[in-house]
This record gives C-alpha cells, structure tokens and sequence, in this order.
C-alpha cells in the first residue's frame, strides 16, 4: 500500500501546474535620439541648389523590393535572381531549418516516451543438453521414451517464451526546464530567421554596389574611349603642323607619349570591370564564365531615401533584431540553469503480455502492469549550478552590451552614409564647375598652341587637367551610389521587425 500511495502523490504532484523559475525577459533599454543630425535644416541651409536631401516627410520608411527606388531595369532583374539562386542565403535559409527542428526536439521533452520490445525466447534443461551431448549412447524404447544410461528422461525439445511489453517514462516540467529550453530554442531560431534577413540584405546591398561601380567604369572607359579620340586628333594636328614648319618634332613626340599613356590606361579600366561583372556573377548564383552584364554608361539619378527617425531604426535593422533575440535566448538559459537546483521527478508505467504458450498471449491471465515514480535531487556538486547559473548571467548581461552597440552602431552608419551623400552630391557640383573651367583652360591653350604663342608643352597640361577632373567626377558619382546603397542597407532595407516569425510559427512545421 505504500508504494501505491507515493505514486499517487507522485502523480497528483506531477499534474499540478509548473512553476517557472530563472528570471523573466525584459527587453533592455538602448540608446536613442530624437532625430538624425544629419537630416536637421541647419545642415541644408547654406547648401548648394540640386545636393542630395532625404526624401519626405521624414517618418517615411522604404518598402519592400527597396532596390526598385534606383529604377533600373537590370538592377531589378538581377535581384530577383539572387533572391533565389545565391547560395549563401541559400546556406542561412537551411540553418534556420536547423534551428526550427531544434524547436520540435525540445518540445518532445513535454510528452511521455513510449517503447514497444516484443520478445521471443526459446531455451531448455541442462539434463536436455546432456541427453543431446551423449546421443550416440542413447536407446530408445518402443514406447517412444528416451534412455541414457538405462535411465528414462524427457528431453522436450526446450521450451518457448512470449512477451508484449509497452514501457513508458515521463518526466512532468515542473520547474520549467523544458519550458525555458523550448523558449531558449524558439528565440535562437528567431536569431536564424533575423539573420537569414541580414545576409539577404548584404547580398543585395553587395549586388547594388557592384552593379554600380560596374557602370562606373563603363562611364570611366567612355571617358577614355572620348579622350583619347581627341587625343589622336590633337596628334595629327601637330603632325600638320610640323609639316608647315609651324611647331617641332618635340611636340609630335609629347603628343604621342600623351596618346599611348591614356591608352594604357584605357585598356587597363577593362581589369576592374571583368571582376566586378564576375562578383555579379557569383552573388545570382551563376558561373562567371557564363555570364556578361551589357555595357553602359552611369546615368542613374540618386533618389531621395526616406531616412525616417532613429527610433524607427531598432524595428528596422534585422541585426538588431538578431541581437535582441540573443538576448532572449541567453535569458531562456538562465532559467534552464536554475531549474537544476529542483529535484527531477520521473514516472514510468509498464505493461503488457507474457506467456510460454502463444495461443494464450492474448489473454487477462497473461496481462502485466506496473506503474512507477522516482523524484533525484543533487545534494552536493561543489558549486557547479550556481557557477552554472552565473556564467549564463554574464552570457546575458555580454548579450546586452552587444544589443547596444548594434544599436549605436546603426545610428553610427544612418548618420555616415546620409553625411557622405550630401557632401559628396556638393562635390560633384563643385566638380562640375572645375570641368568647365578645364574645358576652357585647354580651348586657350590650343588655340595659343596652334598660333604658335605657346609649346605643346601647354596644352598637354591642359588635356591632364581636364582628364583628372573628369576622371574624379566619374569616381565620385560611383561613391555617391554606393553611399545610397550603403544609405538603404544601414536603415534596413524594406525590413521591419513585424516580418520576424512569432515562437508559434518557428515552432510549426
């Protein structure tokens, strides 16, 4: 009667509803501002007409295919095929598979574990072995006995047994162990799921840029292609000119020297644009040598980027997303250590069939049962669960300082990439002035140059002069794009933390 008491109390004990223990998530503050400092008017006051500013109103946010802002076609086409064939999100989209199954393996631990061992054994007497051992001695009589020795014995045959066992074992959560491991596990694969959308995000983000500065040194080798056509004109000019006895072989000489140097350089921009177009390549998944981007120049406006307010950025980033989901997961595991210090019941059932005759397996007279519960408890482990429970709490607390400076570090690249777009765009404004006054610059000393004032010696500072001013507009229309990528990538792209999947659908199948 005791035993059956203590399983019932184990029992009733079992079904009472678990007590949680370790401490409750709270998500921990982060840094903020009001606004970008960038984006304030004082900033645009005393800029320049046609400079770069953020779209509005300001609490605007970019959606979805957030490419499509830059409207090009191609840009366009080639995200689409990176979304499905680049293999790195590929990779990150199967490791938050992992992580979903992680859900399901720990959630197993709520459920009883049930096992089912049919057996059959077949075995005999030692006088049967004996009688077999000496065989050749035996007799046997008409009757149909066996004889050893003169003596009668029953050798049988051996005899057969029968056993249909169920055994089950169940260990109820009743400080919440499983509890905090399903949460621990729920939370990490919400921390795959952010950072599946992050890699996305930088593979796009990589593709844009590329894609850019691929069309940037397609207007760098329009530059050259323009240059030196002029360049070789400029040289059968002073040919002529030799001729009428007007200017000297020496200008022939530089002119030549002047007209094989672009074009060294010319041939060279071919280098840079082959391992962009490979880089493109290889982010959709394809085979360099199988694939080619067109040739055209950069033309693409910078759109005006919805840039929003700092406090959007938190919901927006899906690294920080990331790193508030570790924090979860690192507070889930606090709470898994702690239910160590808690004793560890376990009730195991066993049931079934057993018999020596098959016929009657099946029967009540051969019905077994049994039902069982234990309760562990470490006493003494020299401190190992509170060590335990005080790494996992500075596990947390390391968590929190790197939520905060992902965090500051967001805001930190917002305000560098709206900061570069707007100096870079007064740049460029600046450099479109030096181009004219290059242009004019090499129109006087050509005109001095053919009238025999000056030596060529002039005009080819002149044509390195424009060349250079001309080459550096192409080099900051590239910065400027990729800063409008960069721009895009820093605030999110078209993510929101609303997009992260809840516990109830990492859980799911």
């Amino acid at each position: 009667m005791k035993a059956q008491h203590l399983t019932l109390v184990m029992l009733t004990f079992a079904f009472l509803p678990a007590c949680r223990v370790g401490p409750k998530y709270v998500r921990p503050t982060a840094p903020d501002a009001s606004t970008y400092k960038e984006i304030a008017p004082d900033e645009y006051s005393q800029t320049l007409s046609g400079v770069w500013r953020p779209a509005q109103p300001q609490d605007a946010t970019l959606k979805g295919k957030w490419w499509e802002i830059f409207n090009e076609p191609e840009l366009n086409e080639l995200e689409e095929q990176l979304n499905i064939n680049n293999q790195n999100i590929a990779q990150f989209f199967q490791n938050f598979m992992a992580a979903k199954a992680q859900v399901r393996e720990a959630r197993a631990g709520y459920f009883p574990t049930v096992s089912f061992n049919p057996a059959l054994t077949r075995g005999g007497t030692a006088a049967t072995s004996a009688a077999r051992a000496t065989n050749t001695a035996s007799t046997t009589n008409t009757a149909g006995a066996t004889t050893i020795g003169g003596t009668p014995v029953n050798l049988g045959g051996g005899f057969s047994f029968y056993s249909l066992p169920v055994e089950a074992s169940w260990a109820p959560d009743l400080w919440g162990r499983i509890g905090n491991t399903v949460r621990e596990f729920q939370y990490g694969a919400q921390v795959s799921a952010a950072d599946l959308e992050n890699e996305k995000l930088t593979e796009q983000a990589s593709l844009a840029s590329f894609f850019f500065e691929l069309r940037g040194q397609d207007e760098l080798k329009d530059l050259y292609n323009r240059t030196i056509e002029a360049y070789r004109k400029a040289l059968e000019l002073t040919r002529a000119l030799v001729e009428t006895g007007i200017d000297s072989p020496e200008a022939v000489a530089q002119a030549e020297v002047t007209l094989e140097n672009a074009e060294a350089v010319g041939i060279g921009i071919s280098t840079n644009r082959a391992i962009y177009e490979h880089a493109i390549a290889t982010l959709i998944g394809k085979p360099a040598s199988t694939f080619s981007v067109p040739v055209k120049r950069l033309t693409t406006p910078v759109p005006e980027i919805p840039v929003g307010v700092p406090s959007q950025l938190l919901e927006r980033r899906p690294d920080i997303a990331a790193a508030e989901r570790t924090m979860a997961q690192a507070n889930a595991l606090i709470g898994v250590a702690t239910a160590a210090y808690y004793p560890l019941v376990n009730l195991t059932a066993s049931g079934g069939f057993e018999s020596s005759i098959l016929k009657d397996l099946i029967s009540l007279p051969s019905l077994f049962w049994s039902l069982g519960a234990s309760a562990a408890q470490t006493i003494f482990d020299t401190g190992l669960r509170k060590a335990t429970v005080a790494q996992f709490t500075a596990t947390y607390n390391a968590d929190v300082a790197a939520y905060r400076q992902t965090v500051l570090t967001a805001f930190q690249q917002v305000e560098d990439f709206i900061a570069t777009l707007r100096i870079t765009s007064e740049q460029i404004i600046k450099q479109d002035d030096s181009i004219e006054s290059a242009q004019r610059y090499l129109q006087i000393a050509t005109a001095r140059w053919e009238t025999g004032l000056d030596p060529y010696l002039n005009v080819i500072s002149a044509q390195t002069n424009l060349l250079s001013n001309q080459q550096s507009r192409v080099i900051l229309r590239v910065n400027e794009m990729t800063a409008a990528v960069e721009l895009v990538e820093a605030l999110g792209g078209g993510w929101d933390a609303s997009q992260l999947p809840t516990p109830a659908q990492v859980t799911a199948k």
